[in-house]
C-alpha cells in the first residue's frame, strides 16, 4: 500500500467510494456528498489517497481550522486559537480494506502534515461511528468534548471532537 497526494484525476473515484461508504456506514452524517463541498472545499490545505494494487482504497484531507463548532471546542480545550488547528477531515477507507493498516497510515500522514505546518491536529466524528472512535482512541487521541451540529437542513448530529496526542 502507498500513500500519495490526491490528484484531480482521483476525485471521481474517491467520490464513488464515499457514496458506497455513505450507504453502508452513514458517513458523512450531514452535508452534500459532492466534489466541491465534500472532497475539495476551499478550506482544504492538502489531501491524500491510499493505493493498493493501483486502486484507491482510502482518502484523508487536512483543512484549515475554520470557525466551526467543532474547532471552537478543540481550540478552547487546547487553549489555542482556531487558526493554530489542522482539521483532519474526509477520512474514509474502502470497507474491503479496513483493519489492514490503511486508516492508520492515512491518519499518520495527515497528522504529520498538520504538525509540519505548525498546526495541532484535531478531528470530529459522529458519535455512532464507534469503529472510527476506537481507532482514534487506540492511537492516543483525546476526546475534547461533544457538539451537536444542526446544518444543511438535516436532523441534528452529535459529534465527538478529538485532539491528537502531544508530540
Amino acid at each position: 500500500m502507498d500513500i500519495r497526494e490526491r490528484r484531480e484525476s482521483d476525485l471521481a473515484l474517491c467520490l464513488e467510494m464515499a457514496w458506497v461508504i455513505k450507504a453502508r456506514d452513514g458517513y458523512p452524517p450531514v452535508g452534500p456528498l459532492d466534489i466541491e463541498n465534500f472532497l475539495a472545499p476551499a478550506e482544504q490545505l492538502a489531501a491524500w489517497v491510499a493505493e493498493a494494487d493501483s486502486t484507491i482504497v482510502g482518502h484523508i484531507a487536512l483543512h484549515a481550522g475554520s470557525d466551526y463548532a467543532t474547532t471552537r471546542l478543540a481550540a478552547e480545550y487546547l487553549g489555542r486559537p482556531q487558526s493554530d488547528l489542522g482539521l483532519i477531515a474526509r477520512f474514509f477507507v474502502d470497507p474491503g480494506h479496513r483493519r489492514s493498516g490503511v486508516g492508520r497510515a492515512l491518519l499518520a500522514q495527515a497528522t504529520i502534515a498538520s504538525a509540519e505546518r505548525g498546526l495541532h491536529p484535531v478531528l470530529d466524528v459522529a458519535t455512532e461511528l464507534t469503529p472510527a472512535i476506537a481507532l482514534y482512541e487506540s492511537l492516543g487521541w483525546r476526546r475534547a468534548g461533544r457538539v451537536v451540529l444542526e446544518v444543511w437542513d438535516e436532523p441534528p448530529v452529535a459529534m465527538d471532537v478529538y485532539v491528537a496526542p502531544a508530540r
